[in-house]
């Protein structure tokens, strides 16, 4: 009987602890992209910069 408890306090254990890890991981899934997105992404982008516009020539008749 003694040997049954203790391979339940580990299986508790080991589900637990990948619960714990698999926990970890998504949460590193999740958050590390947007880390390194606004890490890497530039911050001096001209937000309100004018669209460039031209005049076309006219040919006059």
């Amino acid at each position: 009987m003694n040997s049954n408890s203790q391979s339940a306090n580990t299986d508790t254990y080991s589900h637990r602890l990948a619960d714990i890890v698999g926990t970890a991981i998504a949460l590193l899934t999740l958050t590390l992209p947007v880390f390194v997105i606004a890490h890497y992404s530039s911050t001096n982008l001209p937000y309100n910069q004018p669209s460039l516009t031209y005049s076309l020539p006219r040919m006059d008749d």
